[in-house]
C-alpha cells in the first residue's frame, strides 16, 4: 500500500505590499468604524454611544457618506443583472424553481427561456406540458437575474443565447464574496478549458467547444466523451480555483490564470497539499501586485 510522507518544511516569509495581511477594511462584529456623526448606517452596521459598529466581520465599503459592512461568508444577495450558475430543484406549472445559493430558492419562468430552436412565439398549453423536456430536476443552467422579488426571491431568464442548459463540464462550490464583479463572466482560458463565473458563488468549468450552435436556443448538452488532456486541464483548474478561495483571493480570470501557470510544475493531485497550495497562491500573488504596479 503506497504512502504519502511529507516532512515538515520552513517557509520563507514573503512580505507582499499591499496584501491582506494589514488589512484596516476588514472588521469583526463590535469594531468600532467610525466617530464621525456625518456618516450615514448602512447593512451591517450599527450605532452605539454616537459611534458605527460593525454587526458582522466582513469589509467596509463607503460610498460617499454611506458606510456598509460586506460579510466574509453570507448567502448570495442578487442583483439585477448578475450572472448565475443553478441547478434545477422542482418543475412547477409554468416554472422551474433553481437553487442559487440564495436565501430563497429563484423562479425561471417558461415565458423567459429560449425555445428549442430559438422560437419566437407565445408559450402555450402544449409548452407547459414538455417543459421536462426543457429542464428537468438536477439540470444545470446559467442565466441571468432578470428582477428580484418583494421576498428577496431572484427572477432569472436565459434569453441570450449564451444563456440556458450547461452540457459536461465541472461544478465548483464557493463563496459568492470571493467573486469579483466584471463586465463578463464568461472566459474562454488560453489553456483550452472556458469557465464561468457566477456571481453567486458557483463557478462551471468545461471544454471550450470548437462551434457553437447557434439556433440551439441557449440548450447546449453536448454527450462527447472529453479527452483525457481536457479532463487534466478542467481538474487543475478546479484545484486552482480551492486553493485561491482558502487563501480568500479574489476571483477573476487574470486570478485564474496566474494560478494556473503557477501550477504548471506541480501534479494536479499535488496542488492541494497545504505547502504547494501556499506556493502557488504566493507566486500568484507575486504576478497580480507586479501587473497591478
Amino acid at each position: 500500500m503506497a504512502a504519502d510522507m511529507r516532512l515538515p518544511t520552513i517557509l520563507k516569509s514573503v512580505s507582499l505590499s499591499g496584501s491582506t495581511l494589514d488589512r484596516r477594511d476588514l472588521v469583526v462584529p463590535g469594531d468600532v468604524i467610525t466617530s464621525d456623526t456625518g456618516f450615514m448606517r448602512g447593512h451591517g452596521t450599527y450605532v452605539d454611544d454616537d459611534k458605527l459598529t460593525a454587526s458582522v466581520a466582513g469589509e467596509v465599503q463607503r460610498v460617499d457618506k454611506l458606510i456598509c459592512v460586506r460579510p466574509l461568508q453570507t448567502r448570495f444577495n442578487g442583483e439585477v443583472g448578475d450572472v448565475v450558475v443553478g441547478r434545477i430543484t422542482e418543475v412547477q406549472q409554468k416554472r422551474w424553481k433553481v437553487e442559487t445559493k440564495s436565501r430563497l430558492d429563484s423562479v425561471l419562468l417558461l415565458s423567459s427561456v429560449n425555445l428549442p430552436g430559438g422560437e419566437l412565439r407565445r408559450r402555450s398549453a402544449e409548452d407547459e406540458l414538455t417543459m421536462r423536456e426543457y429542464l428537468q430536476e438536477g439540470d444545470l443552467i446559467s442565466a441571468e437575474v432578470q428582477s428580484v422579488f418583494s421576498d428577496g426571491a431572484l427572477s432569472l431568464h436565459t434569453r441570450s443565447l449564451k444563456y440556458g442548459k450547461l452540457g459536461q463540464g465541472v461544478l465548483v462550490q464557493l463563496s459568492p464574496s470571493l467573486i469579483k464583479r466584471q463586465k463578463t463572466h464568461f472566459h474562454n482560458l488560453p489553456c483550452g478549458a472556458s469557465m464561468i463565473l457566477g456571481n453567486n458563488g458557483f463557478v462551471w468549468l468545461y471544454p471550450t467547444p470548437e462551434h457553437l450552435d447557434e439556433e440551439a436556443g441557449g440548450f447546449y448538452n453536448s454527450l462527447q466523451p472529453v479527452g483525457l488532456s481536457d479532463r487534466e486541464v478542467i481538474s487543475r483548474l478546479r484545484n486552482c480555483l480551492l486553493a485561491l478561495a482558502a487563501h480568500k483571493v479574489l476571483l477573476y480570470d487574470t486570478s485564474v490564470l496566474y494560478c494556473y501557470e503557477s501550477s504548471v510544475q506541480h501534479q494536479v493531485k499535488d496542488i492541494l497539499k497545504p505547502e504547494v497550495m501556499e506556493e502557488i497562491v504566493m507566486l500568484t500573488q507575486q504576478k497580480l501586485l507586479e501587473q497591478e504596479g
